[in-house]
């Protein structure tokens, strides 16, 4: 007996609210996309997707750090500049630059496994990444991409992705630093938006075992790009003046509990993204099909012969 996908929640399909939902088309669309995040198990994908995020950044914190001890070996002068740069209220690496910058080492063996448990783990999100948007498409286990084609996929998503959100995030935090003019940071934030939507768009169409066009994944990479933009902005600037502000201790919990929030909203929204951009698909197809069910009645009728 073949089984039924799960419809969704049983309240979002009785009584008033399924009234609600036939006059209301946008109560219909939230409703649907509320769906899709249940069935799609969207929400346990969005954690997995945070928890591998979260095991890269310790791996490139130490990278950083030991770059820095290559860099600031015998450079007093540059150490000074750097403790004094928003380096200084870096998680875990500020304190020890601020405390004891002339304990920083620099270790290529320290270099090398800090660059492959990243890679490890930045491979191992990307690949959750795309796991979670085969759901969403619900495609059937054996029609999904080979182990080879699945890590390719996530190294080029490292390298282009990965690197994309860096510059988003740097962009978003000259709004926070600089002293510019209020046309100045609109400029910012939109390019911060721009540059966010494209790398959700190609997000949805690369690590997907199914291409789809520009025009199907661009409202959930609109729709995501302005909201990493808003949070960027607002974790930035948030975070830097509680670091700033907080004992090294508590300091250091805050930035866990920061870092893993953060990574958990931006995942949850680039996957929700994905289901907005089903649910329009399938709203347009049932109405293109229901278009045309209205032609053929229409043919039909002035088919049969009068009396």
């Amino acid at each position: 007996m073949e089984r039924r996908p799960d419809p969704g929640p049983p309240w979002t399909r009785r009584g008033r609210t399924l009234a609600l939902r036939q006059r209301r088309s946008i109560v219909d669309l939230v409703l649907r996309v509320l769906e899709g995040f249940q069935r799609h198990r969207t929400g346990r994908n969005a954690a997995l997707i945070a928890h591998f995020g979260f095991l890269s950044v310790f791996p490139l914190m130490v990278v950083l750090t030991t770059i820095l001890g290559f860099v600031l070996q015998n450079r007093t002068d540059l150490r000074n500049d750097i403790i004094d740069s928003a380096l200084g209220n870096l998680p875990f690496v500020g304190a020890q630059i601020a405390e004891d910058p002339a304990s920083l080492r620099g270790s290529t063996v320290v270099l090398i496994v800090g660059l492959l448990a990243a890679l490890w783990a930045g491979m191992k999100a990307f690949v959750a990444v795309q796991a979670a948007l085969d759901d969403i498409h619900e495609i059937p286990l054996n029609r999904r991409s080979s182990f080879v084609h699945t890590r390719v996929r996530a190294i080029g998503g490292i390298v282009v992705i990965g690197g994309a959100q860096v510059v988003t995030a740097f962009i978003t935090s000259l709004v926070g630093v600089l002293d510019v003019a209020l046309l100045g940071r609109l400029a910012l934030v939109v390019a911060a938006v721009a540059v966010n939507t494209i790398v959700l768009g190609l997000t949805y169409r690369w690590l997907c075992s199914v291409t789809d066009s520009w025009r199907h994944v661009m409202p959930g990479a609109i729709g995501g790009g302005a909201l990493f933009a808003t949070l960027q902005l607002l974790g930035t600037t948030i975070v830097t003046r509680a670091i700033a502000n907080a004992s090294p201790v508590y300091g250091t919990f805050a930035s866990v509990i920061g870092v893993l929030t953060w990574l958990s909203l931006h995942a949850t929204i680039a996957l929700v993204g994905a289901d907005l951009n089903q649910v329009l698909a399938a709203r347009a197809g049932e109405r293109q099909t229901s278009s045309e069910v209205g032609r053929h009645g229409r043919r039909r009728s002035s088919a049969q012969p009068t009396a």
